[in-house]
């Protein structure tokens, strides 16, 4: 069954969010170095990582069901100069919640177009949202609880470079 074209222009849409947000989640890794947060940038940078696995993967779903994927013109994330490790990470949950609206728009699409090989594929994006958004919920929290204790935060941080990318598994049919 070939994709509607409302349901192709979606989800190619979303695969260029997904790189956006790789990016996003770069400038954020760079702040976050550039004020002394090692840890934090490095969990950032993993991030990236795992943004460009979200959008590659919905670029081979794409041609797994053979049509055309439009690469558009990634833009360049606003610049921000963010207060505090605080700032970025409350940031960070805000482009989450962003996403997952997008993700659910995405789906709707499909669901609309009565594509259920996309609303299956789509599953495992819409459960991913809730553990990026608790990701980065439970960042802020770890924050605000380290709040005045430079000791505290500074531990924290060097607990946030231990993270791994172990590459996203992306359910693919075939």
């Amino acid at each position: 069954m070939r994709m509607k074209e409302e349901v192709r222009q979606a989800f190619s849409t979303q695969m260029n969010r997904e790189y956006y947000s790789a990016f996003l989640y770069l400038q954020m890794s760079d702040w976050l170095n550039q004020n002394n947060w090692p840890g934090s940038a490095y969990w950032m940078y993993v991030q990236y990582k795992e943004e460009l696995a979200h959008a590659q993967g919905i670029f081979e779903y794409l041609q797994y069901r053979g049509v055309e994927v439009n690469i558009d013109k990634i833009a360049k994330p606003e610049q921000q100069e963010w207060e505090s490790v605080l700032a970025v990470f409350e940031s960070a949950l805000a482009h989450e919640q962003q996403i997952t609206t997008w993700i659910n728009e995405v789906v709707d699409i499909a669901a609309d177009a009565g594509d259920k090989a996309a609303v299956l594929f789509l599953d495992w994006y819409v459960v991913e949202q809730v553990e990026e958004e608790a990701n980065q919920e439970n960042n802020i929290d770890n924050i605000k609880a380290g709040e005045g204790m430079a000791g505290s935060l500074r531990v924290w941080d060097k607990h946030m470079g231990k993270r791994e990318f172990s590459g996203e598994a992306i359910p693919m049919p075939g």
